[in-house]
């Protein structure tokens, strides 16, 4: 357990992206919620998302949000999982569950830190963490 605290000690020292393994019900959450929380993101919000419960017809409207009429039901703008986590960290659990082309959109929202709503022409910038999680 010193060992785990140590890392996570250092990780939070850091705003990269974190990767955390482990079996199943080993407390992968625990220790995104332990990066989280001993730093400065820890005023922000704390958004945990479960891959593999997202599924792939949603997924941008679910990461990104989309803009008002963007679509036929799109009656009001809404936010992405991105834009509610801005300012704090984005829990990804059980990424490995995520297909090849929603990779990349996933890469670019991380590395160029913005997204782009369904529906917008204009990039929302967003300050997020993201820890992911995988067994």
């Amino acid at each position: 357990m010193a060992r785990i605290f140590h890392q996570i000690e250092a990780a939070a020292k850091t705003s990269y992206p974190d990767l955390v393994t482990g079996e199943s019900g080993t407390g992968k959450e625990l220790v995104a919620r332990a990066i989280h929380s001993s730093r400065a993101r820890e005023a922000g919000p704390f958004v945990p998302v479960n891959l593999a419960a997202t599924g792939n017809a949603l997924f941008e409207d679910a990461f990104f949000g989309h803009t008002k009429g963007a679509f036929t039901g799109a009656v009001e703008a809404r936010k992405g999982f991105f834009e509610n986590a801005s300012g704090g960290t984005l829990f990804l659990d059980e990424i490995t569950e995520v297909g090849g082309e929603f990779q990349a959109k996933l890469l670019r929202a991380i590395q160029e830190k913005e997204v782009r709503k369904q529906g917008a022409t204009e990039t929302t910038a967003v300050d997020v963490r993201v820890v992911a999680a995988t067994n």
